[in-house]
């Protein structure tokens, strides 16, 4: 096997940690073809669709590839801002706040960058960055509070395809989940109470977290279990009864029957049923996209106001807020022990690496 060639090192340089944050992936734009290039490397991931691999061949470049990219492009249209995919945007946006708050915690020294696991920047792409800059150290964040195989595991296996081309492999941690940490739970408590002081308090608090086939948890993924758990922290922080909260699941796809109640239909009962008012939170997603903006905050919210519902409000996701930004550098930092010091002396470490260099020269290094 050809290895990628190495970043170019020279003795005495200070080792790095990198810090990784991946999101699922956007389109490059909103057209129909960008759509299918991205909905062609998406699903394809033995990961997100579980059905033998000649079958699946067969729907998705038959049917699927031919028929959705146009429709799917409408609906990014919908939401696609200035500056491109609002996923994107989001996510770029984390990572550079993220190394500025870590910047003024962490002395060691370290950097932050950005990785989608479908389309651009890939994981490699960005693990080849932080090699460049470095980095013999790398701590990947999935951006998937709540673990599934369909998401993170993806994550697990894209990041251990990119090292298995590498000669000089840096060590490697992958945070798995954070459903359940403090930090993450008060980020989502703040972002609703903000909500609520602004507009105050609906009749229903729908939690609404991306669906997955119902085989996944008779199969042993604990995605279901860790959004439950999530609902129950978040109802717990808000201090407010658990009979005012519905944990529902969106998104559902294609015939088989998914993780229930669905959002969709949770919608049209409560419309139905003439609720005053709903507000609906998305806590498996920290950052907004097309799953929440076009999918909830629009279609859903068509749904529940046709069925005769009387006001529905859309939470945003955690985005940019500071709450969120410092509960991802706590996340991070509590995974970082023995890679990162905020008592770091630069000047005992250079002078440390500057003897390195002086030995590694002595026995005929080059650099």
């Amino acid at each position: 096997m050809a290895y990628a060639t190495e970043p170019e090192y020279e003795h005495g340089s200070l080792a790095r940690t990198g810090v990784l944050l991946v999101n699922l992936g956007t389109p490059a734009s909103a057209t129909a073809k960008a759509v299918r290039r991205y909905l062609k490397e998406f699903l394809s991931d033995p990961r997100v669709v579980e059905i033998p691999r000649p079958v699946w061949w067969l729907i998705l470049n038959g049917i699927i590839l031919n028929t959705r990219p146009r429709k799917s492009a409408e609906k990014y249209a919908s939401i696609w801002t200035g500056d491109g995919s609002p996923l994107r945007v989001h996510t770029e946006k984390q990572a550079l706040l993220l190394k500025g708050y870590l910047g003024d915690r962490i002395k060691s020294p370290h950097t932050v960058a950005w990785a989608m696991r479908y389309g651009s920047p890939s994981i490699e792409s960005a693990m080849t960055e932080l090699r460049a800059a470095g980095c013999d150290r790398i701590l990947v964040l999935p951006l998937y509070p709540q673990y599934a195989a369909s998401t993170t595991a993806s994550v697990y296996d894209a990041v251990f395809a990119a090292v298995g081309k590498m000669r000089n492999v840096p060590a490697i941690r992958i945070i798995k989940h954070f459903h359940d940490h403090p930090a993450y739970i008060s980020a989502l408590a703040t972002q609703v109470n903000k909500h609520w002081a602004e507009n105050g308090k609906p009749d229903k608090l729908v939690l609404s977290f991306h669906g997955l086939p119902k085989f996944s948890l008779d199969k042993g993924d604990p995605y279901h279990c860790e959004c439950h758990k999530t609902s129950r922290l978040l109802t717990q922080e808000l201090g407010i009864d658990p009979g005012m909260v519905i944990t529902t699941f969106q998104s559902r796809f294609g015939r088989a029957e998914w993780l229930k109640p669905y959002t969709i239909d949770t919608m049209k009962r409560l419309g139905k049923s003439k609720t005053g008012r709903i507000d609906v939170f998305c806590p498996g997603f920290v950052a907004d996209c097309l799953e929440t903006l076009e999918e909830i905050a629009m279609e859903n919210k068509a749904v529940f106001l046709k069925a005769g519902g009387r006001a529905f409000h859309y939470i945003p996701c955690l985005n940019e807020r500071h709450e969120w930004i410092q509960a991802m550098a706590r996340i991070v930092a509590d995974n970082l022990h023995g890679w990162a010091s905020s008592d770091y002396d630069r000047g005992k470490a250079e002078r440390d690496a500057q003897l390195s260099a002086e030995r590694a020269r002595k026995l005929g290094a080059g650099k």
